[in-house]
């Protein structure tokens, strides 16, 4: 009796706080709408990832076939390849890419002229609004055998590099024209967390007789030291989910052995190929992956970094 008496208080003040603050429900009702309908209403469909999904038959008339499909892609001669590709972009991805917004940030919080400050945040803030397609346009233009960049080369080679068609320079083509093209854009949040810090610290540190460095490791580093936790977090929970747009453009016949990755194969056995339920299943089997990830990167920040993590 006295833990329901209990229960209903609870239930009857969290009512009252609700009635109370019914704005700010209101505020937050249109996200939390377009997130049921956009993200949870669209997991219905990934029934078909366990069905021989017919058209004809709709998801509930079409056969149930179990994990056949995750079996077929599992036990397929080029799981090991696609798998592998996609991981070393991920991983090669977030290792190089994630300091470069942090050191940006570090440099850009040094520069006191407000003025110099804007010409180079607008200079590094400018690819992020270039599209996919026009980077990869741009990628072939200067990387052809007749690019800029061969016409460079010319004066130590004597026969110009075909970039696009080498598989052993996709890697590193995708990996470093993604971080020229994001890296500015992903330090505005380290740029704001900086902007949070006392000159007062800076200035009896440089008294004391600190150097820069010292300055920034000790002053600095600890302010980003949460944000980088949750960044890193969710950066690695998305290690498996790169985009498919500048994969599959960036995709010849020659160096597809190393840039066909899950995404590509997803949208080609499933909107080329017409086969949906099986798509379907590669896709599933690529979230899997994510959230396992998600949780054992969050558990392990939370354990190095006292505690503090995502959630």
């Amino acid at each position: 009796m006295i833990t329901d008496s209990k229960t209903n208080r609870k239930r009857k003040s969290l009512f009252q706080y609700m009635k109370q603050n019914y704005m700010l429900y209101l505020f937050l009702a249109p996200a939390i709408i377009l997130t049921i309908i956009f993200k949870y209403i669209p997991m219905y469909g990934s029934i078909i990832a366990f069905k021989d999904f017919s058209p004809m038959k709709g998801i509930w008339g079409s056969d149930w076939v179990g994990f056949d499909h995750f079996t077929k892609f599992l036990t397929s001669p080029n799981f090991g390849d696609i798998f592998m590709n996609t991981l070393k972009l991920s991983v090669f991805g977030l290792v190089l890419g994630f300091p470069v917004p942090i050191i940006l940030a570090l440099m850009l919080n040094q520069v006191k002229r407000a003025s110099i400050k804007k010409n180079i945040q607008l200079i590094l803030y400018a690819p992020n609004f270039i599209s996919v397609v026009v980077i990869t346009g741009m990628l072939f233009i200067f990387l052809s055998p007749t690019g800029p960049i061969n016409t460079i080369l010319s004066f130590f080679m004597d026969k110009p590099i075909s970039f696009m068609s080498d598989p052993d320079a996709f890697v590193s083509i995708y990996i470093l024209s993604g971080i020229w093209q994001g890296a500015g854009w992903a330090s505005i949040i380290y740029v704001a967390a900086l902007s949070n810090v006392d000159p007062q610290l800076h200035d009896a540190a440089t008294i004391d007789g600190a150097s820069l460095l010292q300055r920034v490791k000790h002053i600095d580093l600890p302010t980003l030291k949460p944000m980088m936790a949750v960044l890193f977090i969710l950066a690695a929970g998305g290690i498996m989910g790169i985009g498919f747009e500048k994969a599959y453009l960036m995709q010849t016949a020659m160096n597809i052995p190393t840039s066909e990755i899950i995404a590509t194969y997803v949208y080609k056995v499933g909107l080329q190929a017409g086969d949906y339920a099986y798509s379907s299943a590669v896709g599933l089997f690529n979230s899997i992956i994510n959230v396992i990830l998600l949780i054992f990167v969050n558990y392990v920040v939370k354990k190095l970094n006292e505690g503090e993590g995502l959630y």
